[in-house]
C-alpha cells in the first residue's frame, strides 16, 4: 500500500546512495535471517492477520479464539488471500479455508463468496461453522475435527493437526 500525500498524489521518499563493501552484504543478510528465525518466535496472537477479529468472533459465537487461530494457521498460515482448488472441483477460500460447498448457505445469509477474502469476515464464518459443530458434538476434539470433515478418519486426523499447532504454540500439552 502506498501512502498518499494531502493532494492525493503518492508520497515518495528520497534516498541517498549508500555504498557498502560487497563482502559485508552476505553477512548482513545472514544476521538478518538469524534474527528473524531465532529472536522473534511465532506467537498465537502474531501468527495470523486480523488478530482482534479472533477474539470478537469467538466471543460472539462462544468458541475458543485460540482454536480459531490454530485453524487459520494450519489451513493457510494465516493468509487471507489463500485459495485452494481441490481434486473434487471445490475451492477453499481465505485464511480458514471455507469450502465452496458452503457458498449457497452463506449467500442466503448475506455473505457472498468474495467476502471470504476479508480476514474478519472469514474468521467470523469460521467461528460460526465451528459453533455449529460444537452444538452437534459438544466442546470436544471431535467438533474441532468436524470443522474439516465429518468422516471419522479425516475428522480425527484434522483434530490431531490442530492440537499439534496448539502444542507448538505452548497453549496445550
Amino acid at each position: 500500500m502506498n501512502p498518499r500525500n494531502r493532494s492525493g498524489g503518492y508520497v515518495t521518499a528520497r534516498t541517498r546512495n549508500v555504498s557498502m563493501r560487497p563482502g559485508w552484504m552476505p553477512w548482513l543478510w545472514f544476521a538478518m535471517l538469524l534474527t528473524a528465525l531465532f529472536v522473534t518466535p511465532v506467537r498465537a496472537d502474531d501468527a495470523v492477520p486480523g488478530s482482534e477479529c479472533f477474539e470478537r468472533a469467538a466471543g460472539y459465537q462462544g468458541v475458543n479464539p485460540q482454536i480459531l487461530r490454530a485453524i487459520a494457521w494450519y489451513e493457510s498460515k494465516g493468509n487471507p488471500a489463500a485459495v485452494h482448488r481441490n481434486a473434487d472441483g471445490s475451492i477453499d477460500v481465505g485464511q480458514t479455508q471455507i469450502n465452496s460447498v458452503h457458498f449457497g448457505e452463506l449467500r442466503r445469509n448475506g455473505v457472498p463468496p468474495g467476502a471470504l477474502k476479508d480476514a474478519c469476515v472469514n474468521i467470523y464464518v469460521a467461528a460460526w461453522m465451528l459453533k455449529r459443530k460444537m452444538v452437534r458434538y459438544g466442546n470436544t476434539w471431535q467438533a474441532i475435527g468436524a470443522y474439516h470433515s465429518e468422516t471419522p478418519r479425516f475428522r480425527d486426523e484434522y483434530a490431531r493437526n490442530i492440537h499439534a499447532v496448539l502444542v507448538s504454540w505452548g497453549l496445550h500439552e
